[in-house]
């Protein structure tokens, strides 16, 4: 009996090692074709743009192709399940939002994926402030005459999204908490066209993405009230936090992230982390980056996990505080 358990011990051990060493032989090979890059909203927005920036310089260091995927819908939630369900190979990876990362799961009665057990972090990429921003031939030059004219005519203002669970809904329900306005919301399937239809004055305010909206704010094309953030920032000096404006302790900002399959190989993981922190590390590449209006985060995929399960608490919060529905 006991040479049995021996025996039997034996082989579990031999095959762990040969597991092991299986995975390190597939990571020392990884990538050996092409990286399908899933951004889970259409082009035009701060994902694309962030995936973009990111596929050239992964590309240039692999040596192979990474395609970016722009599957949207859902508030995000198709691209990221299409990545929680992939093969966890490390050739299917997410550019993963605060909305399907950590609100969702609130928000929505239901979702088709974990994204705290069916997708495994790899790091942290960014960390946008918000722009409380409208339409140049608004009246309104400032927050106190903005919350006075909304609070007044609670049926005459909307706000735009990027879609349901978005950090551009998240904050704007937050700030009809804080403000005491009603403002309707209006889910957009991305920033891009968000943004356009506030660019043409059909919607008459957005939370938007700073990276997104900051050349139509210098271009003049918008015009930027405040920023979500605790201090100002310093693409917009000028522009005074919502904090200063007269909501005291408001503050919000929007992240995002990499993360692949949940069973991808630990070693497949590091590898992506350490290029990735690589590339941040390279000053042309930070200059670019910083220009869409997120300084550079990177870190390690412990970090990142830790994140997601605090804003997931945080997040979701908010959800509940402010009623904030899909509807």
């Amino acid at each position: 009996m006991e040479k049995g358990r021996a025996v039997a011990c034996a082989v579990m051990l031999a095959a762990s090692a040969i597991g092991m060493q299986g995975a390190a032989v597939a990571a020392e090979a990884y990538p050996a074709k092409a990286i399908r890059f899933v951004v889970p909203y259409p082009p035009g927005g701060p994902t694309d743009l962030m995936a973009r920036l990111l596929q050239a310089s992964m590309q240039a260091r692999f040596g192979i192709p990474v395609v970016v995927e722009n599957r949207a819908g859902a508030g995000g939630n198709i691209g990221t399940d299409a990545v929680a369900k992939a093969a966890p190979d490390g050739y299917t990876i997410l550019l993963a939002a605060s909305g399907p990362m950590a609100v969702n799961a609130t928000l929505y009665k239901s979702l088709p994926f974990n994204p705290q057990k069916d997708l495994a972090p790899v790091i942290q990429i960014s960390a946008f402030p918000l722009v409380l921003e409208v339409h140049p031939s608004s009246p309104l030059k400032d927050v106190k005459a903005f919350i006075a004219s909304a609070g007044s005519k609670p049926g005459d203002y909307s706000f735009a999204s990027a879609g349901n669970g978005t950090p551009q809904h998240l904050v704007g329900e937050l700030f009809n908490t804080a403000a005491g306005t009603k403002m309707q919301h209006i889910a957009y399937k991305g920033a891009g066209p968000a943004l356009n239809d506030v660019l043409g004055a059909q919607v008459p305010v957005m939370f938007d993405i700073l990276g997104s909206s900051l050349p139509y704010i210098k271009a003049g094309k918008l015009r930027a009230l405040a920023v979500t953030t605790k201090a100002r920032v310093p693409a917009l000096p000028e522009v005074p936090t919502l904090a200063e404006a007269g909501l005291p302790g408001f503050e919000f900002v929007a992240w995002h992230g990499i993360a692949v399959p949940a069973a991808t190989p630990r070693e497949i993981v590091l590898k992506l982390n350490g290029t990735i922190n690589t590339i941040f590390a390279d000053p042309e590449f930070r200059k670019r980056w910083e220009a869409i209006g997120t300084p550079v985060v990177g870190g390690t995929p412990e970090a990142f996990g830790t994140l997601i399960r605090s804003e997931t608490t945080r997040l979701g919060k908010i959800v509940h505080d402010t009623g904030a529905t899909v509807d």
